[in-house]
């Protein structure tokens, strides 16, 4: 398959989806044959153009606006009172095609891929992140960077889950992500009081979850949460917490643990997950 650069979004949108026809709702399509659909290299120059235009990788504007001063290369869990944990990674269009083999060897054993943003932006290289990573023995899932003031929590839900973002408890399957963070194109909280923005986040998540069984994570900052949302999901949503620093920290208003903490984005977005190997398979497998 060709894809043909025309020098508009509105060509590489359709370039893109039609690159990722293929992609599969988790579970659902054999990852070999989605694997054929990762981007031409001879587009590769266009396409990270429209990638750096409008992709916003988990935790861009989290970093922007809070700083990575004490930000860690690693984290010791023996430092920090945890018994047991899984390293990972995430990754977005930044990344394009991944070693994965690479990760694996640096013993990451679960990632995160960007599948889409908004209602408009779906990552050109996520087939190959999606299912290259799965075939090296990754368990791996999607996440979705929310634009809160641009359409509706269903509709992006459904954006999300159309484009990669699927889930079946196949223990090979991370529930989808949101990635609820700073706006990257104005106001912090993007014009929503936090009554708004809380209905906007039940509205995804309650869509997902009638859609797929499971609630999605939410992947959040404490200072964006609680000056943007202070309501608790602590019941239904994992949390995937960002911070930046050698501890986790205070956590967002409404949850009493983490389950994923993001703690750098160096030399790629690092995470550690919250239990030993055993308990992440079981993440990825039972049904809420």
């Amino acid at each position: 398959m060709n894809i043909v650069w025309r020098g508009k979004r509105r060509g590489i949108l359709t370039a893109v989806v039609a690159a990722t026809t293929t992609v599969l709702l988790a579970g659902l399509a054999s990852p070999a044959q989605a694997e054929s659909a990762a981007t031409p290299a001879g587009d590769r120059a266009a396409i990270d153009a429209y990638v750096k235009k409008y992709d916003h990788p988990m935790g861009s504007q989290i970093r922007k606006h809070e700083g990575t001063a004490q930000m860690p290369r690693s984290v010791n869990p023996a430092d920090i009172g945890i018994q047991a944990s899984v390293p990972g990674i995430d990754v977005s269009g930044w990344q394009g095609n991944v070693d994965w083999n690479y990760w694996w060897n640096q013993g990451k054993r679960f990632v995160w891929a960007k599948a889409t943003e908004g209602t408009t932006y779906t990552n050109p290289y996520f087939a190959q992140q999606y299912n290259g990573s799965y075939n090296r023995g990754f368990i791996r899932g999607a996440y979705h960077f929310a634009l809160p003031n641009r359409s509706s929590g269903a509709t992006q839900a459904h954006f999300f889950s159309n484009n990669g973002g699927g889930w079946s408890g196949d223990g090979k399957t991370l529930p989808g992500a949101l990635d609820m963070e700073y706006n990257p194109y104005g106001s912090t909280c993007y014009g929503l009081s936090k009554s708004q923005m809380t209905a906007w986040i039940r509205d995804f998540s309650n869509t997902y979850k009638a859609r797929w069984n499971k609630y999605p994570a939410i992947y959040t900052s404490t200072s964006w949460w609680n000056t943007c949302v202070g309501s608790s999901f602590g019941s239904t949503n994992p949390l995937w917490v960002a911070r930046y620093a050698s501890t986790v920290g205070t956590l967002p208003y409404g949850w009493s643990y983490y389950t994923v903490w993001q703690y750098s984005s160096s030399p790629i977005d690092q995470n550690t997950f919250n239990g030993g190997y055993d308990r992440l398979v079981v993440f990825a497998t039972n049904h809420d």
